[in-house]
């Protein structure tokens, strides 16, 4: 798995960590914009248009967006309620349309926060014309705004208290050495929950329980692969599991001497660096990144086939 704080170089380079802003990263709370495929009347273009709409929302109001279903999502449907022809020439059409939002729990299936709107589109095609309606949203206005601010209130209602549970559940997977799904459930802990130092702190400690199994893991696989044979082609083969130990591995020193053996029989033969630090690298911040881009990768692997909410959707 590819960590943000590490890259491998080899043919002859050094693994180096770049540095991030000189801030402390924060896991900001975000919400997936969630918009299922359009029906008839609507355009198939009407996904992309809401979609960039909830998106815009998001940010406005201080929200990011995942680019994943994690279990909060806002989402919005149009539904035309009036149409008239407007006599030309040319013809056009005038289409009124509700546009009703929402902040809900996936996983739960609970709406959180709820709005509606209404907007007029002016076109000489139902397309243009529908089109037309939904970039007359407005989002910047106080219903929207106070629909957001629910939302989130309730988002951070749920986080603040299940926070403890979310944690203690973490450290359980840890002991079973589930140490992906424990990195993903304390990962998304946002920073505005009370609890988010906790589950910092919880998530540090996994993350070296997770880091120090991938080690020794990986550096018995070496030892094996080059003990079969010790020529150029073991020692490739014993560097792919070399190249997946971290330098805040316990066993990494370890693992340096393996590849001091290695490098000393096959000798130029063998292009191959042992991951390192590069100077002047904030390891705690990099480490907190890295720590993160477990979790979510390990999120992005759960996602549901289908993400079909009408079933509890109220429109």
């Amino acid at each position: 798995m590819k960590k943000s704080f590490i890259i491998l170089l080899l043919a002859g380079m050094t693994l180096s960590v770049q540095a991030q802003s000189s801030q402390a990263p924060e896991a900001a709370l975000a919400l997936r914009v969630l918009v299922e495929e359009p029906v008839e009347p609507a355009p198939l273009a009407s996904k992309q248009l809401i979609e960039q709409k909830l998106n815009t929302l998001l940010t406005q109001n201080g929200i990011a967006s995942m680019d994943y279903l994690g279990q909060f999502f806002i989402t919005a449907r149009a539904i035309p309620t009036s149409k008239d022809i407007i006599a030309g020439p040319p013809t056009k059409i005038s289409e009124t349309l509700e546009v009703a939002l929402y902040i809900a729990d996936y996983y739960n299936q609970l709406v959180f926060a709820t709005t509606t709107t209404t907007v007029k589109g002016i076109g000489e095609t139902d397309t243009r014309c529908y089109l037309n309606a939904l970039k007359q949203l407005k989002l910047n206005t106080p219903e929207m705004k106070k629909f957001v601010a629910e939302g989130k209130r309730k988002v951070l209602d749920y986080y603040n208290t299940q926070a403890d549970k979310m944690i203690a559940k973490a450290q359980l997977l840890a002991q079973q050495k589930n140490f992906e799904e424990a990195l993903w459930i304390v990962s998304t802990i946002p920073a505005e929950c009370d609890k988010y130092a906790d589950a910092l702190a919880a998530g540090k400690v996994i993350y070296q329980q997770y880091i120090d199994h991938l080690c020794n893991v990986n550096l018995a696989k070496a030892r094996t692969t080059w003990a079969a044979g010790q020529d150029v082609i073991t020692a490739d083969a014993a560097g792919e599991f070399l190249s997946q130990i971290y330098p805040d591995a316990q066993c990494y020193g370890e693992a340096m001497e393996l590849y001091k053996e290695i490098k000393g029989k096959v000798l130029d033969d063998w292009k191959f660096e042992m991951k390192k630090y590069q100077d002047g690298v904030d390891i705690e911040k990099e480490r907190i990144h890295a720590m993160r881009d477990v979790g979510v990768a390990f999120g992005k692997g759960q996602q549901p086939i289908t993400t079909h909410i009408s079933s509890f959707m109220p429109w």
